[in-house]
């Protein structure tokens, strides 16, 4: 039975990089906060740290749009070549509006833009995206099986996106990469 639940913020870490060894940055900051990972913890890392670990990004300047994203990019007022890359992250469109382009992205979410997105991208050389992991399920695994490695203790992880519902105020968390505990 669960008696407490405790919320720690790893400090620290810095702007992760393609390459990053994302599972040693956690686990060295967060001995170096002097609050080492523990048998049963729950890791939950944010998704667009994940993508930029594992390079899963693109500069808008590299992809030229084809037919179908120039036209759906007029009729929702995007940019063609964000909206290519959408389209390349999905199985079909859902919902289309101004500004506005719902999907089924191609591990099944249903989700605004397929999880690419903009925010939070260092923009040093041109306009970058990110998407998500191509195996969030199997990064996770990885990241797990790292800080286990390292620190010898079995911890879980969830790799987690900020999701809101179309037309409504407000974001919650989904977990869209799990290892280590049963998902719902």
């Amino acid at each position: 039975m669960l008696d407490q639940l405790t919320l720690t913020a790893v400090p620290g870490l810095p702007l992760i990089q393609p390459g990053d060894d994302l599972g040693a940055l956690i686990v060295d900051h967060a001995e170096r906060a002097n609050c080492p990972l523990r048998d049963g913890d729950v890791v939950v890392i944010a998704q667009k740290v994940v993508s930029k670990a594992e390079g899963r990004r693109l500069r808008l300047e590299d992809v030229t749009p084809g037919p179908r994203a120039e036209d759906l990019a007029a009729q929702i007022r995007k940019d063609p070549r964000l909206v290519e890359i959408i389209l390349r992250e999905s199985r079909q469109v859902v919902r289309t509006a101004p500004g506005l382009l719902i999907v089924e992205d191609r591990h099944g979410l249903i989700c605004a833009s397929a999880g690419v997105d903009r925010s939070n991208v260092e923009k040093t050389d041109g306009d970058w995206v990110t998407l998500l992991p191509v195996d969030p399920d199997a990064s996770a695994r990885s990241l797990r099986d790292c800080i286990q490695a390292l620190t010898g203790q079995r911890v879980a992880v969830l790799i987690n996106d900020s999701h809101g519902r179309p037309w409504r105020e407000g974001a919650s968390g989904v977990a869209i990469g799990v290892a280590g505990i049963a998902p719902l």
